[in-house]
């Protein structure tokens, strides 16, 4: 029996579920399902946004580029979320010698999740006592997972970190664990030499979050025309 080939640049179905096309931006627009995949993206990137102020206010360790983002607010006259605006777009610089191109979902990523940790900030206070910090960074870590899903699956273009990693693995042919693992080091290293926080909790999220967007992602892909 013959076997159909799958189309060039897209990933094979498991069964029947929903997978993730590997497509440009203008063929992310017209793919279908637009208003549903813009609302679960802002969902997911606000959600993202809170995830961030829960870790920071849970000071028990944040992932490593929130390491960087803290460090560098420790220096410069900004907000938390300023940062990681500004960085977002630093980062899309490096886009341009690796011939990435973003997506509208990339754009809306570089700011809105700042400004969701910012709104975030203003309202969430510390807590007191260990099990409450504990609650809250766990927290923190279980919702950024489902929130990195819920973006990715709307499948509207990959947050400009994430476009990073996979532009240098794929211009460099290194494999895409040695880059991510690569770059994550480098700026855990920057930010924790600035004063960004490091602790249990990053160690917690590096393991967890991997695990975490595998479980959720097929439970919050759409599925495209």
């Amino acid at each position: 029996m013959s076997r159909r080939r799958i189309p060039a640049g897209r990933w094979a179905r498991a069964g029947d579920r929903p997978q993730l096309l590997q497509i440009g931006p203008v063929e992310q627009l017209r793919a279908g399902r637009l208003p549903l995949r813009l609302v679960q993206l802002f969902v997911g990137l606000s959600l993202f946004g809170v995830s961030m102020a829960m870790m920071i206010r849970g000071v028990l360790g944040l992932n490593p580029w929130d390491v960087f983002h803290f460090g560098v607010a420790l220096h410069v006259p900004w907000s938390f979320g300023m940062v990681v605006i500004a960085s977002s777009f630093v980062v899309l610089l490096l886009w341009i010698p690796l011939r990435q191109m973003p997506g509208l979902g990339t754009i809306a990523n570089s700011v809105w999740i700042g400004a969701a940790t910012d709104v975030t900030l203003a309202v969430l206070v510390e807590p007191h006592g260990l099990p409450a910090r504990m609650g809250l960074m766990l927290g923190g870590i279980v919702l950024n997972g489902l929130a990195s899903a819920l973006y990715i699956g709307s499948q509207l273009g990959p947050g400009p970190r994430d476009g990073l990693m996979t532009g240098l693995h794929r211009r460099t042919g290194t494999s895409l664990r040695i880059v991510r693992t690569g770059i994550e080091i480098g700026v855990l290293v920057i930010g924790w030499l600035l004063g960004g926080t490091v602790g249990v909790g990053t160690v917690i999220y590096a393991l967890a979050i991997g695990p975490l967007v595998q479980f959720f992602l097929p439970l919050c892909t759409v599925r495209l025309d």
